[in-house]
């Protein structure tokens, strides 16, 4: 299962190179599309949906429920086509789950990759609702070769010359962990189209990436999966260029509530004379510094 590669028409398709500069008219134009939380919002135990964090790769598809069908393919016995009213009637769970985007901090970098900018600001806490990945893999039985599950969504554009979908994939023990979901509703309400509407995958424990949106096809594997967001994106390469190592769960990280109060342009904080009190949120995938 690979990535369609064709001529991009748009940007030079060779590696972007490490910059010390100011923010170019790209990185800004990612800014404006995409979203961060407001550090006030970590008192939240749930984060509102308006303020959860938000990072899409490509458009947001236009996707209706009365047309949506998951297919589950690949190695499988029992090759699955399922409508989402089908899938809401499976057995249903809502998890907790704080989930963070593995470019956070991006922005602060010296030098640092042309991408979204973040700062600080890409977490969000949310209650996913939906139903467990294994049931569903259980019912199309895996062939005992399989390695590896893919998720593929139905957004599509070009990244570094390569056009595809935007998938990733799991190992196989991973993707039949009893906490890995398909997920229709965040916080109680159905999926708004930019967070997935109307299914994505939950990994809680792994960086944004992970959770694939507006998922439309599960493909079981006996070769790992060679989509570009799984086997170019999303790696640490203390050199650039070199293969490096995946990206998958999330280091320890925290972050404060800024105290006192803000001047509106440079959002440098003004605090009373005398003792502050100091409120922040630690999170991590598996204890990882």
């Amino acid at each position: 299962m690979t990535a369609m590669t064709t001529p991009n028409p748009f940007t030079d398709a060779k590696r972007r190179e490490h910059v010390e500069t100011a923010f170019a008219a790209d990185e800004v134009r990612l800014a404006n599309r995409n979203a961060g939380i407001l550090l006030e919002a970590l008192r939240h135990d749930v984060t509102p949906v308006g303020l959860h964090y938000l990072l899409n790769h490509f458009d947001v598809p236009y996707l209706l429920d009365e047309d949506y069908l998951l297919h589950v393919t690949g190695r499988v016995d029992r090759p699955i086509s399922l409508p989402i009213r089908d899938l809401k009637q499976l057995p249903t769970r809502t998890l907790r789950v704080t989930m963070e985007c593995a470019g956070n901090g991006r922005g602060l970098m010296t030098p640092r990759y042309p991408s979204m900018p973040w700062l600080h600001e890409a977490v969000g806490t949310a209650e996913w609702t939906g139903t467990s990945l294994k049931s569903l893999l259980d019912r199309a039985g895996l062939h005992d070769d399989v390695i590896e599950i893919a998720f593929v969504g139905a957004d599509r554009g070009f990244d570094r010359g390569v056009e595809h979908n935007f998938g990733r994939s799991l190992k196989r023990e991973l993707a039949l962990g009893d906490d890995v979901l398909l997920v229709w509703a965040m916080n109680g309400q159905p999926l708004l189209p930019q967070h997935g509407y109307p299914l994505r995958l939950i990994v809680p424990g792994w960086y944004g990436m992970g959770n694939v949106k507006w998922l439309m096809r599960i493909e079981a594997l006996a070769e790992p999966y060679q989509g570009f967001q799984q086997a170019v994106g999303y790696h640490y390469r203390p050199t650039p260029g070199l293969p490096g190592t995946p990206v998958t769960h999330m280091r320890v990280k925290s972050l404060l509530v800024p105290p006192g109060i803000p001047d509106w342009y440079s959002r440098q904080r003004l605090l009373d004379a005398g003792g502050t009190e100091i409120f922040g949120r630690a999170w991590s995938g598996n204890g990882v510094p």
